[in-house]
């Protein structure tokens, strides 16, 4: 396999970043529709048109011409309270590597990378929701589990 380069997408990379992400999704929900996928398809390239490089950082991993993973942080301004004094809060969305990438510490290559930028930038804090699989690497970065007084809710609409 060729060398692996880590940095962040920019705008010539959206074509891969729809790659990437339809790809988190099929391995997340184990497969997704049609409508689905045009939906996606549809929406991610503005999305990230607009979007990346300011609210949206993209960590990737390129390989052979092309990205092989990629972790987004989504980086979210609240008012500022005292867990937030600056009011920047983040959430890290799709973290993703191709199969054949996988248990090359590609993940957590990207993920130390995030961290680092976040503590550049006087980002307050990160959180994700984690998978299975995922957990153990998070684990060992630092992250933590959270323990909330609050029921965490939502509504469809």
């Amino acid at each position: 396999m060729s060398e692996i380069v880590f940095d962040t997408a920019n705008v010539n990379d959206i074509d891969e970043l729809v790659r990437l992400r339809i790809a988190y999704m099929i391995d997340d929900f184990g497969s997704i529709t049609d409508y689905e996928r045009e939906c996606m398809e549809k929406q991610l390239p503005d999305y990230f048109e607009r979007r990346l490089g300011k609210e949206l950082i993209a960590f990737v991993a390129r390989a052979e011409g092309r990205l092989v993973a990629a972790a987004y942080l989504l980086i979210i301004e609240k008012p500022a309270n005292p867990f937030l004094p600056n009011g920047f809060d983040t959430e890290v969305l799709s973290v993703y590597t191709e199969p054949e990438y996988r248990g090359r510490g590609i993940c957590s290559q990207l993920m130390t990378n995030m961290i680092e930028y976040a503590k550049e930038h006087k980002i307050c804090r990160i959180d994700l929701v984690a998978t299975q699989e995922g957990y153990p690497i998070y684990k060992k970065l630092g992250f933590e589990d959270r323990v909330q007084k609050y029921i965490d809710m939502r509504m469809k609409l």
